[in-house]
């Protein structure tokens, strides 16, 4: 019996170490793992939390130093009219008359301007609505190898050669209009001052554009020698290549006859629609009314529309993207109704608004804008014109490619 219970005294006592060593390796294993978890809690969350905050503070500092804000503005601008080109027999070949002045009209544009900061990194045309419309310009082209190249002078009787002529009480197409002269009007001659005419009819005495009106001697005649149009002697492709550089001045024509434009601008395999070889002469024609480089303008042209090619050339005949905006480039670009009504208006913008200061005489004794002006060159033209900073030199790349091909 007493043997029994001492067995009975061991085995309890065995189980009992068992059962404390078990609990004892219990207990550190517990607290090891639980250390272990801290610890990496601990470090996971340091790390974060120091993530956090080191972006946090980026995206303060960089708000509070440019902050992005965006402006809408309504602002009432000219909307330029439109030159209509026609084809005379009245006219010499390559000769050029207006037969009805052109008047700008009105338009209230939307702007959105997006600055960072106070820098003005955006700006764009959202909308616009024509208050009061212009007025086309039609410009008679001459097609006749045989007509005269008579020049108005003071004392001369001449006649009206446009549909209509408004004269007016200044030298100023916008001043009060004191009669309206018809084709054919006999008219004297009082006074020339650049494109304007002092007339006298009947009672009336005013101001025309003096390009309205021709004297009888500008009759066709099939027998009268061939007048060669081309005034300026045609310069060298060495002569013109002298002239050619990236700081070159673009508020001067280029120097080119009209042949050399049509030979330039022909016969091109980019060309593949012709575009530009079916209207060389136009860019001819810019030079000697506006006093812009018409390669330049070529140029934008060709590097805008990709010779031509492009969908707002080929559905609007718009090969300068004119109106476009980033928003919605395609809808608010202008549409024409030939190429040449672009190229035209094309060319007075960059006279009024970007080649010439404020205050600069112009065409139509009118004066330049100067709203973008920052100088008469490619890359001055770049700063207001495009947003690629870059543009210019793919301008010129093309103006170079065109001047080689004198």
């Amino acid at each position: 019996m007493k043997i029994e219970r001492k067995k009975l005294i061991s085995i309890c006592v065995a189980f009992l170490a068992i059962g404390i060593i078990l609990f004892a390796i219990f207990i550190k294993l517990s607290f090891k793992e639980e250390a272990i978890a801290t610890n990496n809690v601990e470090e996971r969350t340091y790390k974060k939390a120091n993530i956090k905050e080191l972006d946090l503070k980026e995206v303060i500092n960089k708000n509070i130093q440019n902050p992005i804000k965006e402006e809408i503005t309504t602002e009432e601008i000219d909307l330029e009219y439109t030159t209509v080109y026609q084809n005379s027999n009245d006219l010499s070949k390559g000769e050029i008359q207006v037969v009805q002045e052109g008047r700008d009209g009105k338009q209230t544009v939307v702007n959105k301007k997006t600055y960072r900061g106070e820098e003005l990194i955006k700006e764009e045309q959202t909308g616009r609505i024509v208050t009061v419309s212009s007025i086309d310009k039609i410009v008679k082209v001459g097609i006749c190898e045989n007509v005269s190249n008579y020049k108005i002078k003071k004392g001369d009787t001449v006649y009206v050669a446009s549909e209509t002529l408004n004269v007016m009480q200044e030298k100023d197409k916008n001043s009060n209009k004191i009669t309206t002269l018809s084709k054919e009007n006999e008219v004297k001659v009082l006074q020339v001052e650049g494109e304007y005419a002092r007339i006298l009819y009947k009672s009336y005495i005013g101001w025309v554009d003096a390009n309205c009106l021709k004297s009888k001697e500008e009759q066709i005649s099939k027998d009268n020698k061939t007048v060669n149009l081309n005034n300026t002697k045609e310069k060298t492709k060495n002569q013109l290549l002298e002239t050619l550089n990236e700081g070159m001045k673009l508020n001067k024509p280029s120097g080119l006859t009209l042949n050399q434009f049509k030979n330039v601008l022909s016969n091109n395999e980019n060309d593949t629609n012709k575009v530009f070889s079916n209207n060389a002469e136009y860019f001819y024609y810019i030079e000697k009314q506006y006093n812009i480089n018409g390669i330049f303008v070529a140029a934008v042209g060709i590097h805008e529309s990709g010779w031509g090619t492009s969908k707002i050339s080929l559905d609007k005949k718009n090969l300068f993207g004119y109106g476009a905006s980033d928003s919605n480039p395609y809808n608010n670009a202008y549409s024409f109704k030939s190429y040449s009504e672009g190229i035209d208006l094309i060319a007075r913008v960059f006279v009024k608004y970007y080649i010439n200061p404020a205050g600069t005489k112009i065409y139509d004794n009118e004066t330049a804008s100067g709203k973008y002006y920052s100088g008469p060159t490619l890359a001055s033209i770049n700063k207001r014109y495009a947003t690629d900073k870059n543009w210019y030199k793919g301008v010129y790349t093309w103006m170079e490619y065109l001047y080689n091909k004198l």
